[in-house]
């Protein structure tokens, strides 16, 4: 008899961004006449770059023609994208990356959560509480996370590695010994940063203990402080025991037009076999690469224009970060985050949990944020606000609520 994966039916009933919309869109029915202001999922409001548009014009042209047409892309992603990565991102950190460690795909959401694939079923990962969720879920998909303790809020075979007010949202080395660590810097949801000098810790640790870490640095374009690395290649070391994913979506405004890539040096070895091959005989099967005018548009990111027009709206999207980070304060919110990420991280009031939090907002003002039990149990009394309005509607947002 046909079953299903068992280990589906152990997720909670809908993605956690779902479960908001699904909220907002019964408060709406029921008050039509009110004014909602969205400041909870990540999702970029400014227009394309005009370099990024013209770059995608330009592509779209080349399609249309017998000479110039392209169909599928190679495995790894066209190489003119991938050179201008490696030259643009890599090298001129000081980074020893190749070309042809790095594979390009569709986002940073579906590789985080598609790289466990190539590891054993059995072995144990760990992540910072709060978290991403995907990295959690793909795993309990997979089947290597235990049973789930709804009152804990934890699954019995994941190691947790809190990160709270009182070590500045930065996880600590974990006591049991995982095969698998997440790591999230600049962090989503807390909007925390990591020094280089911490970063080699983990770095250390993990070639110490034979363990790979999974870097997400999807938002390093809003690092804006000295002595924050934007790569874990940056560190000695990393090429034995990292693999770092990343995503135009936020440094380009790709969330709708979608390209990321992620990085396997061919250095990095699990149990004796390199990882790098297994990637790419997942990414040549599994994936047909993405289209030639996305990537058109992605290598015009790297280009001067590209890079003075994107620079222009991160600082927009951070105006937007510190308007909302200093008017909670003068509110008599505690609030991190929003210095070297777009997302800004605050402790509930009056001793709200954090769903409770998110009805007040949105039942009292009108705003939509995410609550931070959505990220793992030491999110909970925590609240995510995002930078990734317009500026007026975060004006009007912040408005709200010192008015309340």
């Amino acid at each position: 008899m046909l079953k299903v994966n068992q280990n589906y039916l152990k997720l909670p009933g809908s993605y956690l961004f779902s479960t908001i919309g699904r909220k907002v869109r019964k408060y709406s029915a029921a008050h039509p006449e009110a004014d909602i202001i969205r400041l909870g999922i990540g999702d970029v409001t400014q227009p394309l770059a005009p370099a990024i548009v013209q770059a995608l014009q330009g592509a779209v042209d080349e399609m249309g023609h017998a000479e110039t047409f392209r169909g599928y892309a190679p495995d790894l992603g066209y190489e003119f994208l991938r050179e201008t990565i490696a030259r643009k991102d890599y090298a001129a950190r000081g980074c020893e990356i190749a070309a042809d460690e790095i594979f390009v795909s569709d986002g940073a959401k579906s590789d985080c959560s598609n790289i466990q694939e190539i590891f054993d079923a059995d072995c144990r990962i760990a992540v910072c509480d709060p978290v991403y969720p995907v990295y959690v879920d793909s795993n309990v998909m997979a089947g290597r996370t235990g049973t789930y303790d709804p009152e804990a809020q934890t699954w019995s075979d994941v190691i947790y590695m809190p990160c709270t007010a009182e070590n500045g949202f930065a996880p600590q080395l974990p006591q049991q010994q995982p095969d698998l660590i997440y790591l999230c810097f600049p962090n989503n949801p807390t909007g925390a940063a990591i020094t280089k000098e911490a970063l080699q810790e983990w770095v250390d640790y993990a070639n110490r203990v034979g363990a790979v870490i999974l870097y997400d640095a999807a938002y390093e374009a809003y690092i804006s402080e000295e002595g924050i690395p934007h790569s874990i290649y940056e560190c000695e070391g990393a090429r034995t025991c990292a693999i770092e994913f990343r995503s135009f979506s936020k440094n380009a405004g790709f969330t709708g037009v979608r390209l990321g890539f992620t990085v396997i040096p061919k250095d990095l070895k699990a149990d004796g076999v390199a990882l790098h091959p297994l990637w790419a005989r997942r990414h040549g099967t599994k994936y047909n690469g993405a289209p030639y005018i996305i990537q058109r548009a992605g290598e015009a990111v790297y280009s001067e224009a590209g890079r003075s027009q994107l620079r222009e709206q991160v600082a927009y999207y951070m105006k937007n970060a510190r308007t909302i980070r200093d008017g909670l304060r003068d509110a008599g919110y505690t609030v991190s985050g929003g210095v070297n990420a777009p997302y800004i991280w605050l402790k509930a009031p009056n001793g709200m949990t954090s769903w409770e939090f998110f009805d007040y907002l949105l039942d009292r003002a009108h705003i939509v944020g995410t609550p931070g039990s959505g990220f793992g149990p030491s999110g909970e009394t925590y609240f995510r606000l995002t930078a990734f309005g317009t500026y007026e509607n975060t004006v009007r947002a912040i408005e709200r609520i010192k008015a309340l």
